[in-house]
């Protein structure tokens, strides 16, 4: 999704050639360092300019090393449909992002908000161990009973305390899900914005939505694309769950299926290298509720242009159940993540900043600002205190730099 021109690709191939890479990047302190899996990036952290890129696209083993519990092995470099793929001879399935194509290190290491997530949770609430390569090259394991902190930031913050060269996770049981395409006249946005939001916040947690909206093209009405997964295989649950989604304005368009959990996984996915292409401009906020005045001031954005693509995913549910502290995912009360990508920076920026309030907290995947004060938005209050403390402890050097910072001591910038 994104172009770069880094001056050294090194395509590791396991933990011993991380370790001697990262060395490597010690050793040139000024000189940008991306950390790639084996997917797309939105933020852009993953490759960049003139530095130096660890590739982990070769790490992309999945092994199953428990069939009684349920846990899996899977490498950094592995894509989420090859990961639904190789689950879905067992009946399992782990909620991961709404797009296959996703590399599973950088998703693993920062939340996962998928087509599960409102019943099963996040990504990093089923991860139980990882195999982690630090700043200064030590391989280390983490977990609930091995170094519990690192495994505490690792959930959340990962990208700033080490390299994860393979993730352990306990995986859910998830049969064929109803996979629900609705097309809808968004006319007024603001009503449909609320309404799709209150259908879902009553839906049983078996459901999980997202809606998509651009900009509107001349002499047409403005459309919503409304994506759902029912986890379920029964035609008559499938439709209890829907019909409340499909009144909440008018339906033009529908498809209904039910379908492999790794089919919806593949759906859309772009096969082969990715072009690098489009430089997307997104911003990303977390929020519990669509209120009036939400829903008024985004339809106002949408108006204007300046997104071509906004898109509200639901999370809640499951989400929810886990205590706030428990990870370095600090915002388990949102029902709902936001992004907005625009084809105008200072046009996306401008309407963004209005907002900015309704906000409480964002998902780092899908911001692309490089201000210091959005990893404050990203970790607020003591989330990140805890963090600066185990960066000074695990990163003192600060060798992983270059994908939302936590700062410490000196060079903490103030909060605004």
């Amino acid at each position: 999704m994104r172009g770069g021109a880094p001056g050294l690709v090194l395509r590791v191939r396991d933990a011993a050639e991380v370790a001697e890479a990262l060395a490597f990047a010690r050793k040139q302190p000024g000189v940008p360092l991306g950390v790639r899996s084996g997917g797309h990036g939105i933020s852009g952290r993953s490759t960049n300019d003139g530095g130096i890129v660890i590739d982990l696209s070769a790490l992309n083993t999945i092994e199953v090393l428990d069939e009684e519990t349920r846990r899996v092995r899977i490498g950094p470099g592995a894509r989420w449909m090859d990961v639904a793929t190789a689950l879905a001879p067992h009946g399992w399935a782990l909620s991961s992002g709404d797009y296959g194509g996703v590399g599973v290190g950088g998703l693993a290491t920062t939340g996962g908000i998928g087509w599960l997530v409102r019943e099963h949770g996040l990504t990093i609430d089923h991860l139980r161990a990882v195999d982690i390569v630090l700043a200064d090259g030590t391989a280390a394991r983490a977990s609930a009973e091995e170094n519990p902190d690192l495994f505490w930031a690792v959930r959340g913050a990962g990208a700033n305390f080490g390299i994860v060269v393979a993730f352990e996770f306990e995986v859910d049981v998830v049969g064929d899900v109803a996979w629900a395409q609705l097309v809808f006249d968004a006319s007024d946005t603001a009503q449909f914005l609320e309404s799709w939001g209150a259908a879902v916040e009553a839906a049983p947690r078996d459901l999980t939505s997202s809606v998509i909206l651009g900009g509107r093209r001349p002499g047409q009405p403005a459309y919503a694309q409304v994506l759902t997964v029912v986890d379920s295989d029964d035609p008559d649950t499938v439709l209890d769950r829907l019909k409340p989604l499909a009144a909440v304005a008018p339906l033009l368009d529908q498809s209904i299926q039910i379908v492999p959990y790794a089919t919806v996984m593949a759906h859309n996915v772009q096969g082969g290298d990715h072009q690098g292409q489009g430089e997307p401009h997104a911003h990303s906020g977390l929020i519990d509720h669509i209120t009036p005045e939400f829903a008024a001031r985004a339809a106002d954005l949408i108006a204007t242009g300046a997104t071509y693509f906004f898109q509200i995913r639901s999370v809640g549910g499951a989400v929810s159940d886990v205590p706030a502290g428990a990870t370095a995912y600090p915002n388990r009360s949102a029902n709902f993540s936001v992004a907005s990508f625009g084809t105008n920076a200072s046009g996306l920026d401008e309407q963004w900043e209005r907002l900015r309030h309704h906000f409480d907290g964002m998902y780092l995947s899908f911001e692309t600002g490089r201000a210091p004060e959005l990893v404050q938005q990203a970790f607020p209050g003591e989330a990140l205190v805890r963090l600066r403390a185990l960066k000074e402890k695990y990163d003192p050097d600060n060798v992983f730099r270059d994908n939302f910072n936590i700062l410490t001591g000196d060079d903490v910038t103030p909060s605004p």
